[in-house]
């Protein structure tokens, strides 16, 4: 038995399968995929802690930049590492890799860190 309502719901169907086909954060077509994003999201937040170790600290008084530039630096990059950390995440169960719990673990760790060095560079500029 078909109610009116079966077309409307048949286009509604479609409206979804076009969001998912524009979303940014849809899962990758492979796990291979996942695993660029998981790199990616380590490339950045190593970055982002060799700035806040190496860099700001020892290199930037050396070539004359102001202490205060470190949370001009820290923050937005610290930023994007927490996005790309959740991404691969999201990625890495999406696709249920074999790995996605250990790697979550992993990425877990790694926000909780640059969350505290985020909090510290708002503590420094606030």
């Amino acid at each position: 038995m078909t109610t009116d309502l079966e077309p409307a719901r048949r286009s509604l169907g479609a409206v979804d399968t076009a969001r998912a086909d524009t979303d940014v954060l849809a899962a990758p077509a492979t796990t291979a995929e996942a695993e660029r994003a998981f790199n990616f999201s380590l490339i950045v937040s190593g970055i982002r802690c060799t700035l806040a170790y190496v860099v700001l600290p020892f290199v930037a008084p050396l070539i004359g930049l102001a202490p205060g530039v470190g949370p001009a630096i820290g923050i937005p990059v610290g930023l994007v590492a927490l996005v790309a950390n959740a991404v691969s995440i999201r990625r890495f169960h999406r696709v249920q890799h074999r790995w996605r719990w250990p790697v979550t673990v992993v990425h877990l760790a790694v926000i909780g860190l640059l969350v505290a060095l985020v909090v510290d560079d708002l503590a420094a500029v606030l």
